[in-house]
């Protein structure tokens, strides 16, 4: 799993009991995300995300609140799933998610070192307790695995060579998601995992 190697694909065996905070987005088959950048969005910062067969999941919308950025998750009538915002005063990007209104639900760390580059820690809504994920590879450079504990519950890839990327410049994120596992979560997470990207580059 190193900086420069691809992760290796691997069949993704459900989570039994389900994992998550939205429990029904926990579906019982294998789920492909597309999380795409908006094209010429305004703020660069606003993804729609879809399944592999172009069906909408959920939404998330940047918004600007004087000192902090806060980008709402929700579904596809406009009711929130989640509000994300990085905590301030930490010298490595932290975000933290939150519903409903100032309830934290989950936390990302970027953490150092070549092996696991982030962390998450939620509130699982089957067992009511806290549950940490880990990513780790390079998502940046082409590959990643969402791990719980040793299993990969989730692999992120990304599509590198897309022209309408390179001119538009906007990401795009093919995320595998095991039977199981809540949806929402995992396009939270790499919501995330792509801003502390974005803010090396604004530091």
């Amino acid at each position: 799993m190193g900086l420069l190697t691809p992760n290796a694909p691997v069949v993704l065996q459900p989570v039994n009991p389900p994992i998550g905070i939205h429990l029904n987005y926990c579906v019982p088959t294998s789920t492909v995300l597309v999380l795409k950048e908006r094209l010429l969005s305004f703020s660069g910062d606003d993804f729609t995300v879809k399944d592999s067969n172009g069906t909408p999941v959920c939404l998330c919308n940047a918004r600007v609140f004087s000192v902090r950025d806060r980008k709402v998750i929700t579904d596809l009538n406009g009711n929130m799933l989640y509000a994300i915002h990085n905590k301030l005063l930490t010298f490595l990007p932290e975000y933290i998610g939150e519903y409903p209104v100032s309830r934290e639900v989950f936390r990302v760390k970027k953490r150092w070192g070549l092996g696991t580059m982030m962390e998450t820690t939620f509130l699982d809504s089957t067992s009511n307790t806290h549950i940490t994920l880990t990513m780790q590879g390079d998502m940046w450079g082409g590959s990643a695995d969402i791990m719980l504990g040793p299993t990969v519950i989730a692999q992120i890839n990304r599509s590198l060579f897309n022209m309408r990327q390179i001119f538009g410049d906007q990401q795009t994120y093919y995320v595998s998601v095991a039977p199981g596992v809540d949806l929402t979560l995992i396009a939270a997470m790499c919501i995330c995992f792509d801003e502390t990207k974005n803010d090396r580059r604004r530091r």
